[in-house]
């Protein structure tokens, strides 16, 4: 706990001060143009990798950057995709996935996560994309899945979640009347690269053939 102190002294002492005006516009609204969704992992941060500012980005993190499918039960994450969409106003939804993620790891296996029933059932979330691999390879429904599928498992949960998106009424609006773009992303810890795809495309490319009009517009920062 001493770094986290440390860390809050610091904030105090000199960050805050820095960047007092930013934080005197930020006091009484908010305008983030960007709702990302990510895993809750340690390794994971989202403004570091943009580099984006407090104010930029509405974010959401759970266990395997999972989105559940709209229902009329409310959950934290439909509440906060409503919220971001219909009272925000974001024009971007990005949904991080990310390699060697646990909660990924977890969904090839599910019977092994025995005394984690929270865990289970949150995973189920998951389920559409382990089915996806298990029938492009020919696996059995109940046998675990290898872990040299984890990567391709991790892909296909960003494209499965993406999918979830389009069941939620103010995404779907917004949608339909081109007024919101969805984007699915996958982080490499180990490389710091990002691969990506849409929401009508099941294909990752480089991050910056993906954005290729805007790399060519901002420049090699």
């Amino acid at each position: 706990m001493d770094h986290i102190v440390r860390g809050v002294l610091d904030f105090r002492r000199n960050v805050y001060p820095e960047h007092k005006d930013l934080f005197g516009a930020l006091a009484d609204h908010q305008n983030p143009d960007v709702l990302f969704f990510t895993c809750s992992d340690s390794r994971i941060d989202p403004n570091m990798v943009t580099g984006s500012h407090p104010g930029d980005l509405f974010i959401c993190r759970n266990a395997g950057n999972v989105i559940p499918p709209h229902s009329n039960e409310t959950g934290g994450m439909t509440a906060s995709i409503e919220y971001a969409v219909a009272v925000l106003g974001v024009r971007h939804i990005i949904v991080c996935g990310h390699t060697d993620c646990g909660a990924i790891k977890g969904a090839l296996d599910i019977p092994a996560l025995k005394g984690l029933p929270h865990v289970k059932e949150w995973l189920g979330h998951c389920r559409s994309a382990m089915e996806i691999v298990r029938e492009r390879h020919n696996i059995g429904g109940e046998e675990p899945l290898d872990p040299k599928y984890l990567n391709e498992a991790i892909e296909e949960n960003v494209l499965q979640q993406v999918q979830h998106l389009r069941t939620h009424p103010v995404v779907a609006a917004k949608l339909a009347t081109g007024k919101i773009e969805v984007h699915g992303w996958v982080y490499d810890i180990k490389s710091g690269r990002i691969r990506c795809c849409g929401r009508d495309s099941i294909e990752f490319k480089d991050f910056d053939d993906y954005y290729a009009e805007i790399v060519a517009r901002v420049g090699d920062v």
